[in-house]
């Protein structure tokens, strides 16, 4: 009776117990983790069966899923030249002194050189670089990707946009078409090609990290500089200067520029000048022989949240004006002082660097629209746009200060209020020349011309060209924000 009642409640538990696993199988544990859930395992399971990551792994992804720099490096790397530009030390004023002589001997005569690239943009020869590259050379040689050696010529050169164009003699050169840098994105992929440290053609490639930058690189070689850079992470280092920039379509969309480094080679952004800019650049080249500058006759600020409290502005966008000039084109136009521009002929203009950028593209005499607030209201503008001298005219350098070395331009009304003078022509460029020599600075104002007042560049001219040649000129001016008055000496020659 006893094994019958043992023998019964083991066959008890045990039906007990496989219940409870039937039921904790089938009811509760289907609750714990829902009826369409699957377990870790089961998931990694099959995402390593998943055709897609293991394509990933393998490589197998069709090439048209993936960035291809290929066709952009091949489209590019043809167009871009190696420069040279030789210059004879025994021209240069700081060394021609006997000690030089003395100390170098023959040496003395023997040209320096420095390196650069440049990019042709046209089949017959015409070759965009850096205005830096190519400064106060004598001669500018380049070097095709095939080795060939051409001496160039100098078409035109710019230090208010660090531009230059150069032209050599070949029939159906490789050339890169333009793009458009106006709507270039940050994010977008570009490859940055040229020649650092004096190798042949190399190709980085890298992002658009940031565009309308303005890093101050220009203010001392100009007095009206446009700097509105592109800049991206491609690696550029020295040799980079003048090279391109461009999409991966091939198109070009910069000339790269500067850097921003402690050591003077590469650690994180370059900078190249838009594309557009750059054309405009090259056709003021090529028909004028320089670059015709219009001015809105304007002063300008960035809006930020000062100026947008200060005077009550609903949005913290577009360029302040803070003065403007009696007769100018803004003026003319109908815009005010306190009015705050937010488009150049639809483009956006959210800073002084955008606005200036803008600008650059245009010439004396076109008419642009602009869109301005006033009262946090649009309202829009048609511009006249004038040359630096007030007028409608297209500016050509007279062959008289060419030959001095130096170009000039009437002081606004803005500058003579701020500086406190009444009449002035300030130097803007000097190059080889009279001027040069007298140790005179780009940037001087001229007041007075053996004793007369100089109002404009026309009383200028008439001054000097009454004097003889080889007659000592004297000049009487200053420099804007410092205290004393300068004068200078220089002989016409």
């Amino acid at each position: 009776m006893k094994a019958k009642t043992f023998i019964g409640n083991i066959l008890i538990a045990g039906l007990s117990a496989l219940l409870t696993i039937i039921i904790y199988t089938n009811y509760f544990q289907e609750k714990i983790k829902g009826p369409d859930s699957k377990t870790q395992q089961q998931k990694a399971l099959d995402l390593l069966e998943d055709t897609s990551l293991v394509n990933f792994y393998q490589g197998n992804i069709p090439e048209s899923e993936f960035y291809d720099f290929t066709l952009a490096a091949d489209k590019s790397i043809h167009a871009v030249v190696h420069v040279t530009s030789k210059y004879n030390l025994e021209n240069n004023d700081s060394y021609n002194n006997s000690f030089y002589e003395w100390l170098f001997g023959e040496k003395y005569n023997q040209p320096a050189v420095s390196f650069g690239s440049g990019v042709i943009i046209s089949e017959d020869g015409y070759i965009v670089t850096n205005n830096h590259v190519i400064e106060d050379s004598d001669e500018v040689q380049v070097v095709l990707n095939d080795k060939r050696t051409f001496t160039a010529k100098l078409v035109g050169a710019d230090p208010g946009t660090d531009l230059a164009l150069l032209k050599v003699d070949s029939p159906v050169l490789p050339f890169i078409s333009f793009g458009n840098s106006d709507v270039l994105k940050v994010g977008e992929w570009v490859l940055a090609v040229g020649n650092p440290f004096n190798l042949t053609s190399t190709v980085t490639a890298g992002i658009v990290s940031a565009k309308a930058r303005n890093i101050n690189i220009l203010d001392n070689k100009s007095n009206y500089p446009i700097e509105s850079y592109i800049q991206t992470d491609a690696a550029v280092n020295k040799g980079n200067s003048g090279g391109a920039l461009v999409n991966l379509r091939g198109e070009l969309v910069g000339i790269n520029s500067a850097i921003l480094s402690p050591s003077g080679s590469y650690s994180g952004y370059s900078f190249a000048i838009p594309i557009n800019l750059v054309k405009k650049v090259v056709a003021d080249f090529i028909k004028f022989g320089e670059v015709q500058r219009a001015v809105l006759g304007i002063s300008i600020l960035d809006v930020n949240s000062e100026i947008a409290e200060r005077y009550n502005l609903d949005k913290i966008e577009g360029v302040f004006i803070s003065g403007i000039n009696d007769g100018g084109a803004a003026q003319e136009a109908g815009l005010k002082e306190g009015d705050v521009i937010v488009e150049v002929n639809k483009v956006k203009t959210n800073s002084v660097a955008e606005l200036t950028e803008q600008m650059g593209n245009y010439r004396p005499g076109e008419i642009i629209y602009i869109t301005a607030k006033r009262d946090n209201k649009k309202k829009q503008f048609e511009v006249l746009l004038r040359n630096m001298l007030g007028n409608t005219k297209i500016v050509k350098t007279d062959e008289f200060f060419s030959i001095l070395g130096a170009s000039f331009q009437q002081v606004d009304n803005v500058d003579k209020r701020r500086i406190g003078i009444t009449n002035g022509v300030r130097i803007t460029e000097i190059k080889k020349g009279a001027f040069r020599k007298s140790g005179i600075k780009e940037g001087f104002i001229i007041l007075k011309v053996q004793g007369q007042e100089v109002a404009n560049v026309d009383d200028l001219k008439k001054i000097l060209s009454s004097e003889d040649e080889g007659a000592i000129v004297e000049l009487e001016g200053l420099y804007p924000g410092l205290r004393y008055m300068y004068v200078y000496q220089i002989e016409l020659k």
